[in-house]
């Protein structure tokens, strides 16, 4: 009951609100991420920007996560999408804010690095880290292996990512570090290949500011994340409705299915007449299941 009372009582985030979170979140984690990456030569020492990548992933989400989410990857919000727990329109403005969000990032790096007397040319040494495929990958893999890759890894992201943030037995306190880790551990195998990012957001952003040869193949890294995100989307769906019984299923869909509708938890009142001339009396309906705390807290409420 509590908890019924305080989803009624407590005011939700707006769409204003959440698309802002998503967009400063992307932009802090693009700053970061790509900074690093660009000065700390990731090709001889990849490990400080794949960690450095995943700290600030959990670093957003702790700071944003109870507005919006913490989504600031379109893999995720596509995910979270197919498992049913946003709006599509939702999902398509999410998806900009992280565009806009990214590519201001990419834009303060790039300012940043035409003040670097070292590197003299800020396009190529945006295109040493951005995502690129056969000749334009570090190990020179070819298209298959990184379609497979980006797949596979994007698959795995947004799986931790719906798994660390669902159901009443989630903490949501361990969800920022487990996206965070996820995201450092692929990220780590990821640079080696051909800097896959599994995060489109942030290789647009890069490609913007690379040579020309990284927009050509940008195509790629839209196409197999989000397969990945579409697989795992489905894949939790699935395992959610196989392993919930019968009798509880609505109980524990509650929290995905509330994000679709204006968050009222709580009771509502219908009037029945008794017959007729007689005065109307309220009767309450059974209340709607309240929504469990990591579902509020990552899921932003509503999408």
């Amino acid at each position: 009951m509590t908890s019924s009372v305080q989803a009624a009582t407590d005011p939700q985030p707006g769409l204003l609100a959440r698309l802002s979170a998503e967009a400063l979140g992307s932009l802090f984690i693009v700053l970061v991420a790509v900074g690093v990456s660009i000065l700390s030569n990731p090709a001889g020492a990849p490990l400080p920007a794949a960690l450095t990548a995943g700290l600030t992933v959990t670093a957003c989400m702790v700071a944003f996560g109870y507005v919006s989410g913490g989504h600031f990857n379109p893999a995720i919000t596509l995910g979270n999408l197919i498992a049913g727990r946003i709006r599509a329109i939702a999902a398509v403005a999410y998806i900009a804010a992280q565009l806009i969000g990214s590519v201001l990032g990419a834009a303060l790096v790039y300012v940043v690095v035409t003040t670097v007397p070292l590197l003299t040319d800020a396009r190529v040494a945006f295109g040493t880290t951005a995502a690129g495929f056969d000749t334009h990958a570090p190990a020179q893999t070819q298209l298959a292996g990184v379609l497979l890759v980006e797949v596979v890894g994007s698959a795995l992201l947004v799986a931790v990512f719906l798994g660390a943030t669902a159901g009443r037995r989630a903490l949501p306190s361990l969800a920022p570090f487990a996206v965070g880790l996820a995201t450092a551990v692929l990220l780590q195998f990821g640079q080696a290949l051909g800097n896959l990012p599994f995060n489109p957001a942030r290789a647009t952003a890069q490609a913007v500011f690379s040579p020309s040869w990284a927009v050509e193949g940008l195509w790629l890294f839209w196409v197999a994340p989000l397969m990945g995100a579409a697989l795992a989307g489905l894949a939790f769906r699935g395992f959610q409705g196989l392993s919930l019984p019968a009798g509880t299923a609505a109980e524990d869909h509650a929290g995905s299915d509330a994000i679709n509708d204006d968050f009222d938890a709580g009771t509502e009142t219908a009037e029945e007449t008794v017959d007729a001339g007689a005065e109307t009396t309220p009767k309450p309906l059974p209340a709607k299941p309240a929504n469990d705390d990591a579902r509020d807290f990552f899921d932003g409420k509503k999408g």
